[in-house]
């Protein structure tokens, strides 16, 4: 599904781009767009998929610090520390809830 969608914005974008069908095309799909993004159910599917990319990331996060271990710079374990306590506070890096 991801390469679906990934392939039409894709093409949409070439389109838009390539062709020289004039502003009131360009305006047509414009329009389209902000009607599809607006779409309840296209918006929970962005929404679900934002949360479990963020579920993911913070997986990779601790598997990835709990095998490199010591084997990395200070400065770059401390920055891992700090991401790891940011997470179990709640809050992503740009200080959101994962909620």
């Amino acid at each position: 599904m991801r390469y679906k969608l990934t392939f039409l914005a894709g093409l949409g974008v070439g389109y838009v781009l390539g062709t020289r069908a004039g502003r009131e095309r360009y305006e047509q799909l414009r329009k389209s767009v902000r009607e599809l993004s607006q779409n309840p159910a296209v918006r929970n599917a962005a929404e679900s998929a934002a949360q479990n990319s963020r579920q993911l990331a913070g997986k990779a996060l601790h598997v990835v610090s709990d095998k490199v271990g010591d084997r990395v710079p200070e400065s770059v374990a401390e920055r891992v520390r700090s991401l790891r306590e940011r997470g179990q506070n709640g809050q992503d890096d740009w200080g959101t809830s994962n909620t």
